[in-house]
């Protein structure tokens, strides 16, 4: 360390965002850093994730990286999929750089970046969480980076889409991100008036899903959108896993390779009757300017990071409960996924 080149009583805080990228992360890295910087302490920006902590690959912040970037979509910071413990050693690289080169660490960033903040933490580096997944499944936060971007992009995509399905009669069936729960596909579902909403945590079959397309068109409807999360059992709905599915580089598989919209879509259309179409959103639900509330609460749990670093509380990640944000363990959020509730999906399944 160099502390006898500080000033007095400043720290030198890094920030790194990890994982995938999402829309309010630098309205997080901004609240983190103006607020030490205007303290007096040093903010260091690390690059790439864990990639960047494990090689050191990093650069002190200025005011005036942070001009303008609090509407901006992505990180200005890089963010990547990395997997510390292959090659071996990663993990002892980063809390050896954490050690040399800072006094504290803002790791933003979903259950995957939460899991390895908590290690480090248990083996006594000073870490401070920021929760970010677009899936909105982190455990014991109403409130995770991105999500509400993500959901109001599917909104406005159910919008868009039907607008065409009603003029040419059709099913469009649109596939969500959402890799083990069913939080965009559901929310952004409910928002966008999806006829009918398809999520892991209460699975249908392929014989439920064209019973009631089925039975909307014998009601007078020509015309259905239904919105799918990625992460649907393709199983539970008489299909099979492909052998081979590309990866994420730390041991995931890219659901969307799944092909799980397309499969539905084209029951559907072997079933008769029905003209169909996909749309698979992807990416977008990732990018463009984060909404108003992604920048509000994404600088509230950015500033409240902050303030436990330059207390000395580390361990920690705040959370979003309700209205108001609290600190708790990293192990709460490192310990499963949070899953979309009985009741919020009934309220759902009752417009369908």
């Amino acid at each position: 360390m160099e502390g006898a080149e500080r000033r007095v009583g400043s720290m030198r805080i890094g920030v790194l965002t990890a994982g995938g990228d999402a829309p309010g992360l630098n309205a997080a890295i901004r609240a983190v850093a103006l607020m030490a910087l205007r303290d007096g302490h040093e903010v260091i920006g690390i690059s790439n994730g864990w990639s960047g902590l494990a090689d050191y690959t990093a650069r002190p912040l200025k005011e005036q990286d942070l001009a303008g970037v609090v509407g901006l979509g992505g990180t200005l910071l890089g963010t990547a999929r990395y997997d510390l413990d292959n090659p071996a050693g990663g993990r002892d690289r980063v809390l050896a750089n954490i050690a040399e080169h800072l006094d504290g660490l803002v790791a933003i960033g979903g259950d995957g970046t939460q899991r390895i903040s908590h290690w480090l933490a248990e083996r006594g580096a000073p870490v401070v969480g920021v929760p970010k997944t677009l899936d909105n499944d982190l455990l014991g936060t109403d409130y995770c980076i991105g999500f509400d971007t993500a959901i109001s992009i599917v909104a406005e995509s159910l919008d868009r889409l039907y607008t065409t399905a009603a003029s040419h009669h059709r099913v469009m069936v649109v596939e969500t991100m959402g890799r083990s729960t069913g939080w965009v596909a559901a929310l952004g579902g409910l928002a966008g008036g999806a006829d009918l909403i398809v999520v892991p945590e209460f699975p249908l079959t392929m014989e439920d899903i064209i019973a009631h397309l089925v039975r909307r068109r014998s009601a007078g409807y020509g015309f259905s959108i239904v919105a799918v999360a990625e992460g649907v059992n393709l199983s539970t709905l008489g299909g099979t896993e492909a052998g081979e599915l590309s990866t994420e580089g730390v041991r995931g598989v890219r659901l969307a390779t799944r092909g799980v919209g397309h499969f539905v879509a084209k029951r559907i259309d072997e079933h008769g009757g029905f003209e169909v179409r996909t749309t698979v959103l992807g990416h977008l639900q990732r990018g463009g300017s984060p909404t108003a509330y992604d920048r509000i609460w994404a600088t509230r749990v950015g500033a409240a990071a902050y303030e436990a670093a330059v207390e000395g509380t580390f361990g920690v990640i705040p959370l979003v409960r309700g209205a108001e944000i609290v600190l708790r363990p990293l192990e709460v959020v490192a310990g499963g996924q949070r899953r979309l509730p009985r009741e919020l999906y009934d309220l759902c399944a009752a417009f369908f």
